[in-house]
């Protein structure tokens, strides 16, 4: 049966191949150290679930909630803003409770894209970006760039060369998967770019709260005026170890707020009642959880980035982010990072991300992410160090072994 049209819009799901090799060699006894999904495995702060198991015993919260979320949660996000960034917001007109940053991304394509749009998109990204556009009749043009002086020009021939005028631009910062970041200067630059070419702005804010060398990465929305034109997404699951909570946020331009708030009325009845209480009592905390998970996440990085090293893999410390970007080792970077993290799987017991599917420009990346202990990082680095020790002098004659299945 010939598939729908959407469904053939997306190409196969690069991350399924990994998982399915991952799944058959734990199948068969393989104790495979999961450095791929950037799945936190850190336990949701006790404070935010005893608010959780008290609310939920209320009968009333049982009943359908609100799609854009309570205003209790909505008013708690706004001050966050207030505090973190200085930024001023109207929790009744300027933020909306998503289930996830990933489904607010999906559903503001949906609110704002019509057939044959075209969208601004860093390529490699996290898939999200491109495909919620894609998925909702868009057209996406990818720029190979970093948060730098080669920024704008790349967004002026984007531009230049699209057919229609592009109708956004998505920014990524601290970036997944690439872990870079942007500065304030940087977003002054692009706010005033998109106010001048008439362009919205969507920011994904959700890795905001996870960095290490000192300087908090800033919001777009910091720069005066980006309120104009810029919508940004934030994220519960890394900051609070909230993953599974499906809790996120969507704030800035009323206008675009309005359009994803009505899309998702129609969608959704939001989060339980109980979860977005417990969101809320995160989010008026003192910032303490905030600051043991950023101090778990810096302790991995650093022990990553050292006993990988020791191992013969040298990858650059991410300044953000629960990811490190890696570049191929050069003997096995011919063969493209999904062939190279199959081998990893099969030959290191270690699995991590492969580039390309973050675009065709990661290609020669795979991404790790923090989700292990630190003991088992550094069993990591030893099984890698055994796999580079007897297979880097050959690398042309290491074949994954489903190739012989």
């Amino acid at each position: 049966m010939e598939e729908f049209h959407k469904v053939r819009r997306l190409p196969p799901y690069v991350f399924e191949q990994v998982n399915r090799l991952k799944a058959s060699a734990r199948s068969h006894g393989a104790d495979i150290i999961d450095l791929g999904m950037g799945n936190p495995d850190l336990p949701t702060p006790k404070a935010i679930v005893d608010k959780l198991c008290e609310v939920v015993r209320d009968p009333r919260t049982h009943r359908y909630s609100s799609s854009r979320g309570i205003p209790g949660l909505r008013r708690a996000q706004a001050n966050y803003y207030q505090r973190r960034f200085g930024v001023k917001l109207n929790p009744d007109t300027q933020v909306v409770a998503t289930l996830g940053s990933k489904e607010g991304f999906a559903n503001m394509a949906q609110a704002i894209t019509a057939p044959g749009d075209v969208i601004l998109c860093p390529n490699p990204t996290y898939p999200i970006h491109a495909f919620g556009f894609i998925m909702s009749g868009g057209v996406i043009r990818s720029l190979q760039v970093e948060p730098d002086d080669g920024f704008i020009p790349a967004v002026e021939r984007g531009i230049r060369h699209s057919i229609p005028k592009p109708l956004a631009l998505i920014l990524n910062y601290p970036s997944n998967p690439t872990a870079l970041v942007a500065s304030l200067d940087f977003y002054k630059d692009v706010v005033a770019f998109a106010k001048k070419n008439d362009i919205i702005i969507l920011s994904d804010l959700a890795y905001s709260e996870i960095y290490f060398d000192g300087n908090p990465p800033p919001s777009v929305l910091q720069v005066p005026g980006a309120m104009d034109v810029c919508v940004e997404f934030t994220s519960m699951s890394k900051t609070f170890s909230m993953p599974g909570w499906r809790m996120g946020f969507a704030v800035g331009n009323e206008r675009l707020i309005s359009a994803l708030t009505r899309v998702k009325s129609y969608l959704d009845y939001g989060a339980f009642t109980p979860i977005q209480v417990a969101a809320a009592h995160a989010l008026n905390g003192d910032g303490a959880d905030i600051e043991e998970v950023r101090d778990v996440y810096h302790k991995r990085r650093d022990v990553m980035v050292d006993s990988f090293g020791r191992a013969g893999w040298t990858i650059p410390a991410p300044a953000a982010s629960m990811f490190a970007w890696a570049p191929i080792p050069e003997p096995f970077r011919h063969l493209g990072s999904l062939e190279f993290s199959k081998l990893l799987i099969e030959h290191a017991d270690v699995a991590v991300a492969p580039g390309v599917g973050f675009g065709e420009h990661g290609d020669d990346y795979v991404r790790v992410a923090l989700v292990e202990n630190e003991h088992r990082i550094r069993q990591a680095a030893r099984n890698i160090k055994k796999f580079l020790a007897t297979t880097a002098k050959q690398p042309n004659n290491v074949v994954p072994l489903a190739a012989h299945r």
